[in-house]
């Protein structure tokens, strides 16, 4: 199977659609989201939730098994499909709307009476991060399956930086400039307001957490403890990069898929960015040590980060 499309804001569409989007007015485009989101919302009796979540990790791999699994005959996407939706942002950001506005974001009955055994799902790098979101999916969708990507947190550090520098929000020259900032941008982020107001949002907690997104232990857990072990996954980002395919097998078994031969696997949403300052990498590699060493107790599984070079 031959792809011509490329991906938009981490989700792949045709290229009409692209077009499309491209030659209408910004104020058109609004107009048209805000009416859809209405309708979703006035039909969401009809619109049954999810049956999956992709938790994260940021610049762990979401957007690679977001596109690949889009590619599947067996999963449709959020509504409307002609929106590049990788996720309505509902656990972490969106709260505040309702389930309602959540459900508003998904195909209906009749759409999925149509496709029989089909699933939907969606997915924020965001979710594990954010200390309510567990929380929040085990009361609206306790029966999802919830997928989490690992990446070598080192790594994942530095590219998350590269990305927020590409997309703008990011003034800070340097990586290791921004790492030594963290603390101090941290200390502005009511974590207590972020567990309990909905409508609360800090952009230093999403945007500028490179270190404390990679200490995995301090987040993922409370997805382990919240969901059942059989309906959670945890990959290996650098798994996903030497072995797509077996990796790609072991999700649609994991969501109960038939298995997709004429899937293109390729990466998405990979920025190009200099090489990280080997003496960076050592100092970063020596700061996960222990934590690594803790989700690797937790997990029962050793990610072997501190054994190869950061990709």
């Amino acid at each position: 199977m031959t792809h011509t499309t490329q991906p938009v804001r981490g989700v792949e569409m045709p290229r009409s659609v692209r077009v499309l989007r491209r030659t209408t007015p910004r104020h058109a485009q609004l107009a048209v989201r805000s009416a859809v989101r209405q309708f979703g919302k006035q039909t969401a009796t009809r619109r049954p939730l999810p049956e999956y979540l992709i938790i994260g990790s940021k610049k762990g791999g979401t957007s690679s098994l977001t596109n690949w699994l889009l590619q599947h005959p067996d999963n449709l996407r959020m509504f409307p499909s002609f929106q590049p939706l990788k996720s309505p942002h509902f656990f972490d950001i969106n709260f505040h709307q309702g389930v309602e506005w959540y459900r508003g974001h998904f195909p209906t009955e009749r759409v999925r009476a149509k496709h029989p055994g089909a699933v939907v799902g969606e997915a924020s790098p965001y979710y594990m991060f954010h200390p309510a979101a567990a929380e929040r999916a085990r009361s609206v969708v306790p029966d999802a399956k919830v997928i989490a990507v690992l990446r070598n947190p080192v790594s994942r550090a530095y590219s998350n930086y590269w990305d927020r520098v590409s997309a703008g929000t990011e003034k800070i020259p340097t990586f290791e400039a921004a790492i030594d900032a963290e603390e101090e941008r941290l200390a502005r982020v009511d974590l207590e307001r972020l567990r309990t107001d909905p409508s609360y949002y800090s952009v230093e907690h999403d945007q500028f957490t490179y270190l404390a997104r990679g200490r995995y232990v301090e987040h993922l857990p409370a997805w382990l403890d919240t969901y059942p072990a059989e309906q959670m996954l945890v990959l290996r980002a650098e798994d996903m990069y030497a072995d797509p395919a077996a990796v790609f097998e072991q999700v649609q078994r994991f969501l109960g898929l038939r298995l997709a031969p004429d899937v293109n696997l390729k990466t998405y949403n990979e920025r190009s960015k200099p090489p990280i300052d080997p003496r960076t990498r050592d100092r970063l590699t020596e700061y996960y040590r222990p934590y690594n060493e803790a989700l690797y107790e937790r997990l029962g599984l050793d990610m072997q980060w501190e054994k190869k070079t950061a990709r």
